[in-house]
This record gives structure tokens, C-alpha cells and sequence, in this order.
């Protein structure tokens, strides 16, 4: 009983320590790691709407009907669009993108923020690589009334391609929906 309990002890003390250098480890990195996300999520803004200098953010209450999937929507304070904040399940797991909607109630851009799509596949969304610029490029221009058929979906990531035209379409909706 006593060899439990020294052990039981020592599992405790090795725990706390771990905890504490962990919590030491987020203290000093959750701020750099905040910085870069805002940064990336500022690139992805301007460009998804590259006319706006800046953006105020729309009142939640505005688009409750849509809080399910959007995430935010802002509005270019030089009244060049909005741009939504949109995460939505792909096909291995969530989708952080952003989605430039012009005043004619047509997406202007999208830029994915963050994702757990499949290398070589459905991650192709998101590369700088030529099918993913023209993936990306393919949905300027299209309102809500878009399907997977009227882009340049991704060959092998049929889930991914249509999750992010339903994503678009929705955040175009929620747009129109601000009046």
C-alpha cells in the first residue's frame, strides 16, 4: 500500500510540473500566435476585397439567422463591400475562410485562412499553386445562386469544392441579408 501511494504521489508531482512548464510554454507564445493570425486574417481581408482600407465590424445581431457557419462579417469602411468570416466543415475536419462580397451582392474573392484538408487534394484550395489560384479565382463574380458546377472544382476534392461554393453562396446570402 505504501509503494502505491509514493508512486501515486510522484505521478502527481510529475504531472504538476509538466502542467505548470506547459501553461509557462502558452503564457509566453499565445501572444506571437495571436499577432500572426490577426496578420494573416488582415492579408486574407485585403485580399478578398482589395478596394477596402479598413473595416469596421457588423453588429452579430444583424445576421443571427446565419451565426451557425459565419463566424463575422465586416464592413469596408469605405463602403467597398464586406467581407465575411466564415468556418464550415470540409472534408477532413474545418474551414477558416473569408469571403469578399462587392456591393452588387457578388463575391469579390475568397482567401482560406486556416484548414485540415487533405495534402495534394483538397489542400489544393487553399495553394499558391496555379490550380488553386484558379480554384479561388473561379468564384469572382458569382452570387448566391452558385453551385459546384459553375466553378472550377477540384479534381479528387468534390467535398472540399463543395463545401467552400455552399460557404460562398451563404455568405453572400447573410450579406444581402444585412439589407
Amino acid at each position: 500500500m505504501k509503494k502505491v501511494i509514493k508512486l501515486t504521489v510522484v505521478l502527481f508531482l510529475i504531472c504538476a510540473v509538466v502542467a505548470a512548464v506547459l501553461g509557462e510554454v502558452n503564457a509566453v507564445t499565445i501572444g506571437p500566435i495571436t499577432a500572426r493570425a490577426k496578420e494573416k486574417a488582415e492579408k486574407a481581408y485585403k485580399a478578398v476585397l482589395p478596394d477596402a482600407d479598413s473595416f469596421t465590424e457588423v453588429d452579430p445581431a444583424a445576421y443571427a439567422a446565419y451565426r451557425s457557419t459565419i463566424d463575422k462579417i465586416s464592413a469596408a469602411d469605405n463602403g467597398a463591400g464586406h467581407v465575411v468570416e466564415t468556418t464550415f466543415s470540409g472534408a477532413q475536419g474545418s474551414i477558416t475562410m473569408a469571403v469578399g462580397v462587392d456591393n452588387d451582392g457578388k463575391c469579390a474573392g475568397i482567401s482560406i485562412i486556416k484548414h485540415s484538408e487533405t495534402s495534394g487534394l483538397g489542400e489544393v484550395a487553399a495553394s499558391a499553386s496555379s490550380r488553386g489560384v484558379s480554384f479561388r479565382e473561379s468564384f469572382i463574380g458569382k452570387d448566391e445562386s452558385i453551385t459546384v458546377h459553375d466553378i472550377d472544382a477540384i479534381t479528387g476534392a468534390t467535398i472540399t469544392s463543395t463545401a467552400v461554393t455552399g460557404a460562398v453562396a451563404t455568405a453572400i446570402e447573410a450579406v444581402k441579408a444585412l439589407g
